[in-house]
């Protein structure tokens, strides 16, 4: 649910860039991101989550002649969850659950495009949700209820990446540190996302229509 109410967002500021991004002669001037990877959570964060297989999705849209980008992403990072304080209401802390988090990032970004490389970096700010499992057990009919709780926080996350071209599409090793302004079992959450991926050129697909 929570997905569905995010990647609308990244749909609409593809359709607002499309008429300004095909005045520019750019090459890179619209790229759909596709990750994958893991999210290395850092510090007390690493008390309550350990990393899992995760995604992301995102486009990055020109501004202007030189090589500024927006960077509008969402990040679909899983984590394995062993709670270390039992939530309101519920006696039992889950461990080895499994906890995901649906953030959008809006970032700035620079990008330097040499020969087939192209180095970049970034730095923004978004929010989202991250879910946490939670389980109630009734002892008189033996049966456990799984819930979800929905954790709400901003964000702020910053990194870079380099890519390289293959033609209609370049490939991408991505590193950032993000940052969580709220808490989750009292501490702070943050962590190291790391992906590698394909951003697909779309500004020739754009150029046709």
């Amino acid at each position: 649910m929570q997905l569905r109410l995010l990647t609308p967002i990244i749909l609409l500021c593809a359709a607002i860039s499309i008429k300004a991004s095909a005045q520019s002669s750019r090459p890179d001037k619209l790229y759909s991101m596709s990750g994958i990877g893991f999210a290395f959570p850092m510090g007390e964060t690493s008390d309550y989550f350990k990393p899992k297989f995760s995604t992301s999705l995102g486009v990055n849209l020109a501004v202007g002649n030189g090589g500024f980008f927006v960077y509008p992403k969402v990040s679909l990072h899983a984590f394995t969850f062993n709670q270390q304080i039992a939530d309101a209401g519920y006696s039992y802390t889950i461990q080895k659950g499994r906890s995901t988090t649906y953030l959008l990032n809006i970032a700035l970004g620079y990008r330097k495009i040499v020969d087939k490389w192209a180095f970049y970096g970034f730095a923004g700010a978004g929010g989202g949700f991250i879910l946490t499992p939670q389980a109630g057990v009734n002892a008189s009919t033996l049966q456990v209820n799984m819930d979800n709780k929905t954790n709400s926080l901003g964000i702020a996350e910053g990194g870079g990446g380099i890519e390289y071209n293959i033609g209609g599409a370049n490939l991408f090793i991505e590193a950032s540190y993000m940052y969580g302004f709220g808490k989750i079992q009292n501490r702070v959450f943050n962590t190291v996302p790391i992906s590698i991926g394909i951003k697909p050129n779309l500004s020739k697909l754009l150029s046709k229509l």
